[in-house]
C-alpha cells in the first residue's frame, strides 16, 4: 500500500507543534487579558513584565546567584538521599525479617511531609546549610527507598527459582537478576526523588535562607514584586524539568533494552 505521508504529518504536529503552540496561545491570551485589566495585573502580571524582570535580574547576576545556591543544596541533598534510599531499599527488599521489623516505623515516618520537619532540623542543625540539605535528603530518600523495595519484590519468581536451581550465589543473583529487573522502578524513584528534592529546597529557603529561588519568591511576595515572584516560580518549574530530562537521559543510556532503536520509516 502506498504511503501517503499523512501519518507522518499528524505525528509531526502532535509531537512537535502542539506542545509549543498551546503554551504560546496561553501566553498571548494571558498578555491580552492582563494588559486590558480584565484580570488584575497587580496580582497576575502580564508575561511581558515577567520577562522584563527576568532580563534585568539575569543581567545583574541575581538569577545566577540564587540558582547556584539552590542547585548546590539540591545536588548534595539528592545525592545523599537517593544513595541512602537505594542502599536501605536493597537491605529491606532482600531480607524478609528486616522488612517485617521496619514495616511499622516506615509506615509512620513516610507520610510525614518534609515541610513539617524543617523546624526540627533547624532546631537540631541550626539555620545554616546543614538543615536545608537534611530536609532535601529526606525528601529524596523516600521515593528512592520505596521504589527500590518495590523493584526487588516485583522480580519474576521464576528467575529466582532458576538461579537457585543453577546454584548461583546470593551476590550473583542480586547483581545479575534482581538489580537489572529492579532498575526501571528505581529510575522512577530517582525522578520522583529529584522533584521532591527541588520542592523541599524551595520550602526550606522560604523559611530560613538568604539566597536561593525559594528565598527570591518569598522576598518578592513580601515587597509586592509580583513580576519577580512569578519569574521565580517559572524558574522552579524550568529547573525541575531540566533535572528530570537529565535523569531520563541517564535512564535511556543504562536501560537500553527498554528503549529499542526506532525503525526507519
Amino acid at each position: 500500500m502506498k504511503n501517503t505521508g499523512l501519518p507522518e504529518e499528524k505525528h509531526f504536529f502532535t509531537d512537535l507543534c502542539l506542545p509549543v503552540l498551546f503554551p504560546v496561545l496561553v501566553l498571548i491570551l494571558w498578555e491580552q487579558l492582563s494588559s486590558r485589566s480584565i484580570i488584575n495585573p497587580v496580582i497576575l502580571p502580564p508575561p511581558s513584565r515577567i520577562f522584563e524582570a527576568f532580563r534585568v535580574m539575569l543581567l545583574d547576576g541575581q538569577i545566577a546567584r540564587h540558582l547556584r545556591a539552590s542547585a548546590f543544596r539540591v545536588l548534595w541533598g539528592f545525592t545523599m538521599g537517593s544513595t541512602l534510599g537505594l542502599a536501605a531499599g536493597i537491605v529491606v527488599g532482600i531480607s524478609h525479617r528486616i522488612d517485617r521489623a521496619t514495616t511499622l516505623i516506615i509506615s509512620v515516618l513516610r507520610p510525614i511531609p518534609m515541610i513539617a520537619l524543617i523546624p526540627l532540623f533547624i532546631l537540631l542543625l541550626g539555620i545554616d546549610e546543614a538543615s536545608k540539605i537534611a530536609v532535601i535528603t529526606m525528601g529524596a530518600f523516600w521515593p528512592a527507598f520505596m521504589n527500590m523495595v518495590y523493584g526487588i519484590k516485583s522480580v519474576d519468581k521464576k528467575l529466582l527459582e532458576l538461579a537457585y536451581v543453577l546454584k548461583k550465589s546470593r551476590w550473583n543473583t542480586l547483581m545479575r537478576i534482581v538489580m537489572p529487573a529492579a532498575l526501571p522502578p528505581v529510575f522512577v524513584g530517582l525522578r520522583l526523588g529529584a522533584g521532591s528534592a527541588w520542592a523541599c529546597v524551595v520550602a526550606a529557603e522560604m523559611i530560613a535562607a538568604s539566597s536561593g529561588i525559594g528565598f527570591l519568591v518569598m522576598f518578592a511576595r513580601e515587597v509586592s514584586q509580583t513580576g519577580i515572584m512569578f519569574m521565580g516560580v517559572l524558574l522552579i518549574g524550568l529547573f525541575g524539568l531540566f533535572i528530570d530530562l537529565i535523569i531520563q537521559w541517564v535512564e535511556r543510556q543504562v536501560l537500553r533494552w527498554n528503549y529499542p532503536p526506532k525503525k526507519a520509516r
